[in-house]
């Protein structure tokens, strides 16, 4: 992505449903919010995926070089990826109010803030949430705020944080985003 190419192409996780708060501790990919919708509409470039369990796995056929033989792993296990990308004309095209209204589906006893990165004065940062269970993440979602790009991606199911950065660059999952969050984690 443009600010340090983030969670552009990262795997969808993070997006404020419209699904209760209830339906992402079972495991369930959201439905897009209202809040998504009318960020959609403003936007000049939308960029969705939605990869439930049987789609990554029909998707994970197709990657088939040895590089991509650590994210092939990790998909295999994952319950799903679900990825939202807006791209705007200009600047501050959304309010803080509609990115505190998508991280509020993620304050929930489930999942636990692990990077909060703002600018003073500015709709603008990044967010990260894990879903730890037993000890093991079992769910991330990044929300990355930029002038004029707005990432959003969730990804339910076990995840190897040593191997996340594999993932970026493939189904819909910006590159830069996941080796971000890599970084952030490794730096709590």
């Amino acid at each position: 992505m443009k600010r340090s190419g983030v969670w552009a192409s990262l795997l969808a996780l993070g997006i404020a449903v419209a699904a209760s708060a209830g339906a992402l501790g079972q495991d369930q990919l959201p439905t897009p919010s209202p809040i998504e919708k009318e960020l959609a509409a403003r936007a000049n470039h939308v960029t969705e995926v939605t990869l439930d369990k049987n789609m990554l796995a029909f998707a994970a056929k197709f990657m088939k070089d040895e590089d991509d033989k650590e994210a092939r792993d990790m998909i295999q296990n994952l319950k799903g990826v679900y990825v939202r990308e807006y791209e705007f004309d200009k600047d501050n095209s959304y309010t803080a109010q509609e990115l505190e209204g998508l991280r509020s589906y993620f304050k929930t006893a489930d999942w636990s803030p692990m990077v909060h990165e703002r600018t003073k004065n500015v709709a603008a940062g990044t967010d990260v949430y894990i879903k730890l269970v037993n000890g093991q993440m079992e769910g991330l979602f990044v929300l990355d705020a930029e002038a004029r790009e707005l990432s959003l991606v969730l990804i339910l199911g076990p995840i190897d944080a040593d191997k996340i950065s594999k993932l970026g660059g493939n189904f819909g999952i910006p590159k830069g985003v996941m080796k971000r969050a890599e970084k952030k984690e490794a730096g709590k």
